[in-house]
């Protein structure tokens, strides 16, 4: 009972404030913005029921689930397949301004592109 009243409470709310912004907009400086809002408002309160609609909805498919256990459907063969990618290391000079682990770094770059490429 206290749901029903807390989704008609804010359907009440909501439309009221949709009626304040169609005020708004019907004043001299009501722009297209304060229109976007007396449709968005009641959107706003339906979503609380909507909501317990739903949850409703989805514990009675999960009770109705569980009440009937039937024999689980056989799921369908997968055929995994593993793609072997080899990749020839990358043989670069470390420049001289660059450190050993920056170098390293590079190279570990280099071979992710391309092993992307291919």
């Amino acid at each position: 009972m206290a749901i029903a009243v807390v989704c008609l409470l804010s359907l009440v709310v909501c439309c009221g404030l949709a009626y304040w912004q169609w005020e708004r907009f019907s004043e001299a400086g009501g722009t297209w913005q304060n229109l976007g809002y007396v449709f968005q408002w009641p959107l706003f309160g339906l979503f609380p029921a909507f909501m317990v609609w739903r949850m409703r909805r989805l514990a009675a498919r999960r009770d109705a689930g569980d009440a009937a256990p039937g024999p689980a459907p056989a799921a369908p063969e997968r055929v995994i397949t593993e793609r072997v990618v080899t990749v020839d290391a990358v043989r670069t000079p470390a420049h001289d301004d660059e450190d050993d682990e920056l170098a390293a770094y590079n190279r570990y770059l280099r071979e992710l592109h391309a092993r992307d490429q291919r």
